[in-house]
């Protein structure tokens, strides 16, 4: 395993499981509370670059950062199988146990932040803390989708045409990336993203990210887990903070997804950071660090929180989960 020699950043790979996972890490291993940043489909820890180094806390040594790869994605090992949900899971849990992460605070984006959600609910006493932005919030419906957007959607969970659009044409690197991002993404960044999947076989996670989406009861193993992690967001009196968006088509949480959240996740705070598109931490970084710095600093986790950027509120409590948000609320990412 590769070591953090400073408090600078590293960029250690641990052998997990039958691989291995790459990590972006700032601080040293036992000072301060770590914060873990997950990202989704397609991206890797190359999406949290500019938020990593804005997080307070790590030259004092009261925070340490740290942001994996998924399994299959970025610079972590390609073991094979169906990377389905459940084997993203697993190789995290191996990753969080052989770091021996503890009293952790969750940061997830996209698919990154329905892992940290099952993550906590499965692990409840080592969480401190859940930041969560364009992410995966409870099980949808067909209806849901706008009429372009479904007919993809559909293609891409249709056997054989989903193979040829992603496997085949590299659908979410040559296409999808550049139309999930405000800024425009710079031709280096854009090859960070595209060099884990030189071949039709690598690029297996990102078609499987598709098929996942919980839509009219399928599959049904990640509708369970969804349900499952709405459940502890409901019940779990940790702190928990919604950062916002608007301004773009891509955006997931809208108006009325974002009042769901607000009356059925317990101890929820929510940050608007201003405008950006599905990969907000793309056309957002400074914004997103100083929300989470602002909020972690409230709740005693080890950032001072100053110079905050985004405006937050707090909702102290949460209803049962027993009225959905309107249909038209969740709009889906063109990399989910």
């Amino acid at each position: 395993m590769g070591q953090c020699a400073a408090k600078g950043t590293a960029m250690p790979t641990i052998d997990v499981l039958d691989s291995t996972v790459h990590y972006e890490e700032r601080g040293r291993e036992g000072e301060g509370i770590p914060f873990v940043f997950l990202h989704g489909n397609p991206t890797s820890s190359h999406l949290w670059r500019g938020v990593l180094p804005r997080i307070e806390g790590v030259e004092a040594g009261r925070v340490r950062v740290l942001a994996p790869d998924l399994i299959g994605m970025g610079r972590s090992g390609k073991p094979g199988g169906a990377y389905r949900f459940a084997d993203h899971a697993r190789y995290l849990d191996a990753w969080f146990d052989a770091l021996g992460l503890s009293e952790v605070v969750l940061v997830g984006q996209d698919w990154g932040g329905a892992l940290a959600f099952d993550w906590a609910a499965r692990h409840p006493g080592r969480v401190r803390g859940m930041v969560f932005m364009e992410t995966i919030l409870r099980p949808m419906g067909w209806d849901e989708f706008p009429p372009a957007a479904r007919s993809r959607f559909e293609e891409l969970r249709t056997p054989g045409t989903g193979e040829e659009m992603v496997l085949d044409r590299n659908l979410f690197i040559e296409d999808g990336i550049g139309k999930t991002v405000l800024r425009p993404m710079a031709e280096a960044d854009r090859a960070v993203y595209a060099a884990p999947y030189p071949t039709p076989a690598s690029r297996l996670p990102m078609l499987q990210w598709a098929r996942s989406m919980p839509l009219d009861g399928e599959p049904a193993d990640v509708v369970a887990r969804v349900e499952e992690y709405d459940a502890w967001l409901a019940a779990a009196q940790v702190p928990k903070l919604l950062l916002t968006f608007d301004g773009s088509p891509t955006l997931m949480v809208g108006p009325a997804l974002i009042a769901w959240c607000e009356e059925n996740i317990a101890g929820l705070e929510t940050a608007y950071c201003g405008p950006a598109a599905h990969l907000c931490p793309e056309d957002r970084p400074e914004e997103i660090a100083a929300a989470v710095n602002a909020w972690a600093a409230r709740h005693d986790l080890g950032c001072s929180g100053r110079s905050p950027l985004a405006h937050s509120r707090r909702s102290p409590g949460a209803r049962p989960l027993a009225r959905p948000a309107p249909r038209s609320s969740a709009r889906p990412p063109a990399g989910s």
